[in-house]
């Protein structure tokens, strides 16, 4: 499985900018408009998964909204600050 970034993908579009304009051997443009078509279908499918990301964010406490979860399943449980913690303990002592 390929492992490629975003900015290998923009190496390649430059190296395809770079053949296009070599004066000795230009690349053929039906093969840069190939390459340029696959980039934009990354690029799309990049823009989808942030917007994935953005509506998974969006429905805070969690994705558990998104995913239409039961209400109870979306609750954060509270968990008290140290010094609250601290004080309660020092009463169940005393």
């Amino acid at each position: 499985m390929a492992k490629n970034k975003i900015s290998d993908l923009r190496d390649h579009l430059f190296e395809t900018l770079e053949a296009l304009k070599d004066p000795s051997e230009p690349m053929e443009i039906e093969r840069a408009r190939a390459i340029c078509n696959v980039a934009q279908t990354i690029i799309n499918s990049a823009k989808v998964e942030i917007d994935l990301v953005k509506a998974v964010s969006a429905s805070a406490p969690g994705s558990a909204q998104f995913f239409n979860l039961p209400e109870e399943s979306r609750q954060i449980p509270h968990i008290p600050d140290e010094r609250k913690r601290l004080s309660a303990a020092k009463k169940e002592v005393n």
